[in-house]
């Protein structure tokens, strides 16, 4: 499958026989290559990549760092720490020591990555588990980097295991990237309410009529964060004595998809005037409410919201 320009695959196979250009070692922090699959690397690669190796050890748990692949196929070996020397490993030193991968990827410019189960051999962590929190990181990646990499592949070394990624990390992301992508989207609206009245928005785009000043939640960002956000740029007033008021989830609350809307109080400092992203702004008394207009249900908000004052 695709995540932007990125094509992610699951293969069965032998990691050391793939022609990217970086495969990972799940490696321990001192970065011996004893058993596994670092003793596989060391063995068809040769010695000089554990002598690489030694020379940038100890590193955290989590972390990870480069060196030449010897006789292989590929560039570098990325060696990722997902445990210490107590051989343990865990759901957050695995995401650590993805995220870490990922991140060397990008800063030696290379195009392609191959990665074995990590924790899953001597650490014994579940293959689901490692699948899925792998593939966690790998979408998480590719929606916050500007990522160089056109390939990250799994490669698992027999059938059981290779069954098991393809449905954890292509069935998961399948999953996430195309039925959760279709909603329900989260939004937020703020009840601003100044001496002088409620402060309500006309809206530029449809559906048209009064709102109360808000949008959608960015990626990255917090409830409190993007009301903030939309009351200034739909408003010009900045927020302050936020609390949250109320959660609206009608699926037809809203005409254009489904949306999950959590609506808050607030006081608010400054002068009051549309932005670029309203038609127009107006303070409303509460008794002139009930008269306007409204887009999605924001007329009810108002009203749950008198009826509590």
């Amino acid at each position: 499958m695709k995540i932007k320009n990125t094509e992610i695959k699951v293969v069965l196979g032998d990691i050391t026989e793939s022609r990217a250009e970086a495969i990972v070692n799940a490696a321990n922090n001192k970065l011996l290559m004893g058993g596994g699959v670092a003793g596989v690397i060391k063995r068809k690669g040769g010695k000089v990549i554990e002598e690489e190796a030694l020379k940038k050890s100890p590193i955290k748990v989590g972390g990870a760092v480069e060196t030449t692949a010897g006789e292989l196929a590929a560039r570098y070996v990325i060696h990722a720490a997902t445990m210490g020397m107590d051989f343990k490993t865990d759901e957050v030193k695995i995401r650590d020591a993805a995220r870490s991968s990922l991140k060397l990827a990008e800063e030696l410019k290379i195009n392609s990555i191959v990665f074995p189960a990590l924790g899953c051999g001597t650490g014994g962590f579940p293959l689901l588990a490692s699948a899925k929190i792998m593939a966690q990181e790998v979408l998480k990646h590719l929606r916050e980097e500007n990522a160089s990499l056109k390939e990250i592949i799994f490669c698992l070394y027999d059938q059981e295991a290779f069954t098991v990624f393809d449905k954890g990390v292509l069935g998961y992301l399948e999953y996430v990237t195309t039925k959760l992508s279709g909603g329900p989207y989260v939004t937020v609206d703020a009840i601003i309410e100044l001496p002088e009245g409620i402060v309500i928005i006309k809206r530029s785009n449809p559906p048209f009529g009064w709102a109360l000043p808000g949008g959608f939640v960015d990626y990255g960002e917090s409830l409190e964060d993007a009301v903030k956000r939309e009351a200034k740029e739909e408003t010009n007033l900045d927020l302050t004595e936020i609390k949250q008021f109320h959660t609206y989830s009608d699926p037809q609350r809203d005409p254009r998809f489904h949306t999950v809307g959590t609506v808050f109080i607030a006081q608010a400092k400054g002068k009051p005037k549309a932005g670029d992203d309203a038609a127009g702004l107006k303070v409303v008394k509460r008794r002139e409410l009930e008269k306007l207009d409204f887009a999605f249900d924001h007329k009810k908000i108002i009203q749950d919201y008198m009826k509590t004052q």
